[in-house]
């Protein structure tokens, strides 16, 4: 299903899907014509739509009659957010963890102060943690800029 059908399919004209999230409607209008979308316009768009980024371009790409050496490059786009979007979930975890943890200290003070079963928790999962750091490479913050960073610098290694 592309962008036009997934509009269609709540009823929208382009204006009203232009003005749920947030995009142009000029904008709306070249992604339904076949255009490329960038990743803000379809990170905009998979929030409005509630689907995932990577779903989206999926369908976009089916949608498009593009030339062999640009499918090459959909791909590595695809790639790259999906790289992009599992750093992201690593940096989640590491807030949770830092909120969660004094939380259950504190919790574990009240109930039980003889027997510190936080300490388990504390261990299990920051080694979890320890293990995914290890697996994704650990840089700035969590904002869409880090995300657009990210993601430059994923494509400029295809480029290579």
């Amino acid at each position: 299903m592309n962008i036009q059908e997934r509009r269609l399919e709540k009823g929208w004209s382009q204006e009203e899907l232009a003005r749920h999230s947030g995009l142009s409607t000029r904008t709306i209008q070249r992604i339904e014509g076949g255009q490329k979308a960038g990743l803000e316009s379809l990170k905009c768009l998979a929030a409005v739509f509630e689907t995932s980024i990577s779903a989206l371009m999926q369908e976009h790409k089916m949608n498009d009659t593009k030339k062999p050496d640009q499918s090459e490059s959909d791909e590595n786009e695809r790639d790259a957010v999906e790289h992009v979007q599992k750093q992201k979930a690593v940096r989640i975890h590491l807030l949770l963890f830092a909120l969660i943890m004094p939380a259950l200290y504190v919790l574990n003070i009240y109930i039980s102060p003889d027997y510190l079963w936080v300490i388990f928790v504390a261990i299990a999962w920051g080694a979890a943690l320890i293990l995914l750091f290890a697996l994704f490479a650990v840089s700035g913050l969590l904002g869409p800029s880090w995300e657009r960073r990210q993601f430059r610098k994923r494509m400029r290694s295809y480029d290579r």
